[in-house]
């Protein structure tokens, strides 16, 4: 019998093939043991940190996440994802039901998503999801937020298949990410550069146009402007500059994270402030050391004033017509 020679194109999709199919059938062996330690640790990022229930939890009114559904996913409003109907994006079921979320996933393949973008069925996450800070984590931190996901209670919730048109599969975001800090900067400085990338906070605080492209030179600039169910609002400038948070010390940051307020103005639920407030002081001293390293950027955001149109970043946010 003659065999045809098979083309590189299909050894290679038979190879992925294989791979996936492998995967599949050893799904639920754990790669990462289960230690008290990482449980902890898992715990603290998830529901601190990196907020992972703010996006995969049905939220209420007032943007707390609904009681019985932490982490069981939800379709995001076109608001919120900036995708018009009839397309949508699904934050999926990330707890250990078997049927409807994560539990018939591999470590591997959690790992894969959270550090690669790429979800267990092999297709590319949108950019929503923050992979692109999350590939910063450490071997033990990633570890330790896959062994808590698997700790937490099944929700079976099934939930719609994302519907997102065509787009080119891009390294999103890299031009938000800022400079590394030099290897002599101070220890807190560079804990909390980490900390700000798990932490996601370009992702919000990055001046953005109103067709969500980040404007060059206006890193945690602010100005990005969010709705939601629970009120509209400006992310704020967090440079050193006198229009961002350039008057606060390290006592006002800590205080105005652990309280939801500045001075007697209240924080938008938008920023996950009362996830954050669980932080120890450490690493809040340590977030706010790494942004005073930042340059600081001209950009006047104000949410307690009428909103008015920005030249900055064209979005309407209070004193826009001020930049």
């Amino acid at each position: 019998m003659r065999f045809r020679r098979l083309s590189w194109p299909f050894l290679v999709f038979l190879t992925v093939i294989a791979i996936c199919g492998a995967e599949t059938s050893k799904s639920v062996s754990p790669s990462f043991a289960r230690t008290p330690k990482r449980l902890m640790r898992g715990q603290y990022l998830v529901e601190g940190l990196a907020h992972c229930f703010d996006c995969h939890s049905e939220r209420d009114a007032k943007g707390n996440p609904v009681r019985g559904m932490k982490g069981a996913g939800r379709v995001l409003p076109p608001e919120e994802s900036r995708i018009a109907l009839p397309h949508l994006l699904v934050c999926p079921n990330i707890t250990p039901d078997r049927k409807t979320g994560a539990g018939s996933w591999s470590d591997a393949q959690l790992a894969r998503a959270l550090r690669d973008g790429i979800g267990h069925d092999a297709r590319i996450l949108d950019k929503t999801m923050p992979y692109w800070n999350f590939r910063n984590l450490t071997d033990e931190d990633l570890a330790s937020i896959i062994v808590f996901l698997r700790s937490i209670p099944a929700v079976h919730h099934p939930l719609p298949k994302r519907k997102l048109a065509a787009q080119p599969v891009t390294d999103w975001r890299a031009e938000v990410q800022p400079l590394a800090l030099a290897s002599d900067a101070p220890a807190a400085a560079r804990r909390g550069e980490y900390l700000v990338y798990i932490g996601n906070c370009t992702g919000c605080h990055t001046t953005t146009d109103p067709q969500n492209h980040a404007i060059p030179g206006m890193l945690f600039a602010g100005g990005r402007v969010f709705v939601r169910p629970w009120g509209t609002v400006a992310s704020a400038n967090l440079t050193r500059d006198a229009s961002g948070i350039g008057y606060y010390d390290e006592a006002q940051f800590i205080r105005t994270i652990r309280t939801g307020y500045v001075g007697a103005r209240p924080l938008n639920r938008t920023m996950p402030y009362p996830v954050y407030r669980n932080l120890t002081d450490d690493d809040l001293k340590a977030i706010f050391a790494y942004l005073r390293t930042l340059p600081p950027v001209v950009h006047r955001v104000d949410n307690t004033e009428a909103a008015t149109l920005c030249p900055k970043d064209k979005n309407r946010h209070g004193f826009g017509d001020r930049n």
